[in-house]
């Protein structure tokens, strides 16, 4: 049976969190992936993130624009593209990507860059009215997307049921990437959430808050309110095979400490769930 004590599973994951240690890249025991949404990373370069993604033993990556900047020429792309390969950092998706503009030609300059840089998925924030044209560019290039919720402050997908109404019956290539932090900050059940998308669910972004509807409350996964060993329970019960990426999104300026914790907590969830 699953200990409800949040920091002992810290305490008996520290072995798994050494950078000594290599890591098998599906860590759920059900198939899904611990990465990184590299907007953790913001402050540092695209070398200094990849280091301090190897540092914190993780091998899959959603890159943010800082680390494969839009306007860069092709071939700066695809070079940068190349260090994550060299690395062994596996590039899962890109984004967060606007798409808010009700443009042809805007939509498929990001498809182009996604292409560019071999992005299998694209992480989305459009409006209802751009989601015809994105879904027709996902039939021409043949790249998934997945709608990002951002809680109270959205005007268009506060929560994952928001975006789940408007794709159903669109391309199955169309799902949603669940911020469980931004979930929970408007009264959405996350556990719910995660049931309800089903395999539309192709994304997570975690993070944990003191209080669940303080978006200024966030700190390392593990020292919150957030139901993680319950998210991890169902994802693994409904045989999630998509990523979690931790977005850690306080502390820019020397993010790593909070970061290796998080991934020591998760890792021992995990651990926990497999016994």
């Amino acid at each position: 049976m699953l200990t409800h004590n949040r920091r002992s599973f810290v305490a008996g994951a520290l072995a798994l969190a050494s950078p000594r240690l290599a890591l098998p890249q599906s860590e759920g025991g059900g198939g899904f992936i611990l990465g990184v949404a590299s907007y953790s990373l913001r402050k540092f370069s695209r070398t200094q993130a990849i280091a301090m993604l190897k540092e914190m033993n993780v091998d899959t990556v959603s890159i943010k624009e800082f680390h494969l900047p839009y306007k860069s020429s092709k071939a700066e792309l695809e070079a940068g593209r190349k260090e994550f390969d060299e690395a062994g950092i596996r590039v899962a998706s890109g984004g967060v990507i606007g798409l808010t503009k009700n443009d042809d030609a805007d939509i498929r300059m990001y498809f182009e860059y996604a292409k560019t840089c071999r992005m299998p998925m694209i992480i989305i924030a459009p409006t209802h009215e751009t989601m015809p044209k994105i879904e027709s560019f996902v039939k021409e290039y043949n790249i998934k997307v997945a709608i990002h919720n951002h809680g109270p402050e959205d005007k268009h997908f506060p929560a994952p049921q928001d975006a789940l109404r408007v794709i159903k019956g669109m391309d199955r290539r169309i799902g949603v990437c669940i911020d469980a932090g931004h979930t929970v900050r408007t009264n959405t059940d996350v556990i719910k959430s995660i049931v309800e998308a089903g395999d539309r669910l192709f994304d997570m972004h975690i993070k944990d808050l003191r209080s669940l509807s303080g978006k200024d409350s966030q700190c390392a996964v593990g020292e919150g309110a957030m139901p993680i060993a319950a998210m991890f329970k169902q994802l693994r019960k409904m045989n999630y095979r998509g990523t979690v990426n931790l977005e850690y999104e306080i502390k820019a300026d020397a993010p790593l400490p909070g970061m290796k914790e998080s991934f020591s907590y998760m890792r021992g969830v995990l651990a926990g769930l497999k016994a």
